[in-house]
């Protein structure tokens, strides 16, 4: 199996609607937007804490050093029409279940739900993670977020059956997709 990317900024990729790129030290403010715009049932370590962080330099920080692992890693969506950044899409390193079924992971502002940006964008990483070499995906979402299990059952990934018990935000679901 191989996981192979071309260098940062690189890998920029596009269906008719979207643009998939590279993160930039300006976006920083777009995400924080994503961070503030959280629901309360996320657990307060993803949400910004009551005395703002993290902060805008916090987020640029992460922003520059940022390495896109496992490949080919988070990308920015953007409006082709627009240039507009709606959200982010992208593969991260598996937090449950196995390591080398890294985890399909997508948040997109407020504004810009039920568009289908959130499906169209997974398709293109789920594409990509397959032409290069991963056998499966997994992803991880909170039973409580209809909407992002919607997304994940269009692209076919299915309901494992493991959980992770939280009382307090939720239990998450691992979901897994055959490539």
């Amino acid at each position: 199996m191989t996981h192979q990317s071309g260098p940062r900024g690189k890998d920029d990729f596009r269906s008719e609607r979207l643009r998939l790129r590279s993160w930039r030290v300006a976006d920083a403010a777009f995400h924080r937007r994503l961070w503030e715009e959280r629901d309360g049932r996320v657990p307060a370590r993803r949400r910004i804490t009551a005395d703002g962080h993290p902060t805008l330099a916090e987020l640029q920080e992460w922003l520059r050093a940022y390495e896109p692992t496992p490949p080919p890693g988070l990308f920015v969506v953007e409006q082709v029409e627009t240039g507009v950044a709606t959200g982010y899409c992208g593969l991260v390193e598996n937090s449950v279940g196995r390591p080398e079924e890294p985890e399909l992971a997508f948040e997109f502002l407020q504004e810009f739900w039920g568009r289908g940006f959130a499906t169209e964008a997974s398709r293109l990483i789920v594409d990509r993670a397959a032409t290069m070499g991963y056998e499966y995906l997994a992803s991880t979402v909170r039973e409580w977020n209809t909407a992002s299990l919607h997304v994940l059952s269009k692209l076919g990934f299915t309901d494992t059956g493991e959980r992770e018990r939280d009382v307090e935000h939720g239990d998450s679901l691992l979901l897994r997709l055959r490539l």
